[in-house]
């Protein structure tokens, strides 16, 4: 099985500061996302595309993915964004507030057909066109724009995010029937670590392979969620064993810890491996 790629942590960085911009390369983060968006105000948008070009040229990054989010094709900055960045040193670009494949088809048209595109999934038409977005041959990854989407529901924050639970799930559906990446979306209580630990969990329970953060504070809590645990490591060791020794003697069902081990569950085993083994290497 091929290594994946790791995505436990995806940091938001505003592309207009230096400083940020500097300190992401020692972060202990999987992906960063550099926000041409929300984090930088109108006045410096466009100064920002030029401080971004340069942090990027120079790189230093390492193997951290590099995604670049553009303003939203419909607003005063995100064509000129797409035009400006589209030869960048990235691996994608994240374009905010998709509601449709044929938004995704407008930003391919600017950067071209080889670029890898992700979506910002945070507006209800957005989720309910959820998998013809994904479908796209360019679409890579979703990120759940959560504080967006709350606003667009008019759902109240709780702590078991019951309110959205249908939007997350409808996004992960979407991005596991097309076998593309799905970042949770951000935990606003930066200082809160027991709070955060808990919705990554929850997260990582549902399915998502990362989560977005807006502080690096959040990032090692984030990482040990998102990372197998020693006893996930051991359990899918065993059952891989169990069910070879199994399959070489040609008799009988293998079981580990009284619970029948079948080719379904040593695929799973197999995924959970190849996911340490690549959070070692990172």
């Amino acid at each position: 099985m091929d290594m994946p790629r790791p995505y436990r942590s995806v940091l938001y960085i505003p592309a207009s500061k230096e400083r940020a911009l500097d300190k992401a390369r020692s972060l202990d983060v999987d992906a960063i996302i550099f926000d041409l968006e929300d984090a930088v105000t109108p006045d410096a948008k466009v100064e920002a595309r030029d401080t971004l070009k340069a942090a990027l040229k120079e790189g230093g990054y390492g193997a951290r993915a590099k995604i670049i989010r553009l303003n939203g094709l419909d607003s005063a900055w995100g064509r000129e964004d797409a035009e400006a960045m589209k030869d960048a040193e990235a691996d994608a670009f994240l374009l905010p507030k998709v509601s449709s494949a044929a938004d995704v088809e407008a930003l391919a048209a600017i950067i071209g057909k080889d670029k890898d595109i992700w979506a910002m999934i945070e507006t209800p038409m957005g989720v309910m066109k959820a998998e013809e977005i994904a479908a796209h041959p360019q679409m890579k990854g979703f990120v759940a724009g959560t504080n967006d989407l709350a606003k667009e529901l008019n759902c109240r924050f709780r702590a078991d995010r019951l309110p959205m639970i249908t939007s997350l799930s409808m996004m992960l559906l979407a991005a596991k029937a097309h076998g593309i990446v799905a970042i949770d979306g951000v935990y606003n209580q930066f200082k809160d670590d027991e709070g955060l630990a808990a919705e990554c969990a929850q997260g990582r329970d549902m399915g998502f392979e990362g989560k977005t953060l807006i502080h690096p504070a959040q990032v090692a809590v984030c990482n040990e969620a998102f990372s197998p645990s020693a006893e996930e490591i051991d359990l899918a060791e065993r059952q891989i064993a169990a069910f070879e020794e199994t399959e070489a003697s040609g008799q009988g069902v293998a079981v580990v810890d009284g619970k029948i081990v079948e080719n379904l569950h040593v695929e799973t085993a197999r995924k959970i491996l190849a996911l340490a083994e690549a959070v070692s290497a990172r």
